[in-house]
């Protein structure tokens, strides 16, 4: 079939429409090379594009406005020693389950080194206080409770010990509750139980939105002082 011949008569219409129209065509596209595009923007260009960025940012005020808000990220590394008896380890046992934010390790052998030895291992487990409880000839407990990895720490003789197994009207408050702590009048009379105080603060209270803590108060941690002995109790809020 033959082609259709184009009338010489359209040719200049068809010239003049093209003309008329604007060229809304988008801007070609620069070569590219192996190092990039040929046709790379300015200096002066780039150097203003980058100061509208600066200046688009908010600039933080004088006073801290844009500090983020503290967060207590306590956590408290409960161990032993090892050949401690069954009694000892349940009180131990007891304790964590009183502190969510508690986090439990294998035995530790009760050397010169031990020190050294508990500071790292509370490095590995993420931990900022520990409660080591050091057994002595499966007769006498002692409660190391110090502050990683520069200190302070404090040593106790741990007397009078009843497990939550021997107790009667034990009572049942939620797990992982959060703590209310009271301490005695004589806790600010010297500055050693001040200290005491602080460590005990910082250790047994429950950090605010734990994910293990319930955002609630129902039970009480009660320290006392009564002949040179700290008694710790853990009595129920009943409302």
């Amino acid at each position: 079939m033959a082609k259709k011949r184009k009338r010489t008569s359209d040719a200049p219409a068809a010239a003049a429409a093209s003309a008329g129209k604007s060229d809304v065509s988008a801007p070609s596209r620069p070569e590219r090379t192996l190092f990039g595009f040929k046709d790379k923007p300015s200096d002066d260009a780039t150097a203003a594009a980058a100061a509208a960025a600066v200046e688009s940012e908010p600039q933080p005020d004088s006073e801290g406005a844009d500090t983020p808000p503290f967060r207590n990220k306590e956590k408290v590394l409960v161990t032993c020693s090892r050949r401690i008896i069954y009694r000892y380890r349940h009180l131990m046992q007891n304790i964590v389950s009183l502190l969510p934010h508690a986090k439990k390790d294998s035995k530790i052998e009760s050397k010169q080194t031990k020190g050294s030895t508990l500071n790292e291992v509370v490095e590995l487990r993420s931990c900022s206080s520990c409660l080591f409880f050091e057994c002595r000839k499966q007769k006498d407990l002692y409660l190391w409770m110090f502050k990683a990895p520069g200190g302070p720490s404090v040593k106790f003789l741990v007397n009078a010990v009843h497990t939550m197994e021997e107790l009667k009207l034990t009572g049942n408050h939620l797990k992982g509750s959060r703590p209310l702590l009271t301490f005695s009048t004589n806790f600010d009379q010297q500055p050693h139980w001040k200290l005491v105080k602080e460590m005990l603060t910082q250790i047994f209270a429950t950090p605010k939105d734990h994910r293990k803590g319930k955002p609630f108060h129902d039970h009480v941690f009660v320290f006392s002082i009564v002949d040179d002995h700290v008694w710790f109790r853990n009595y129920q809020v009943i409302y």
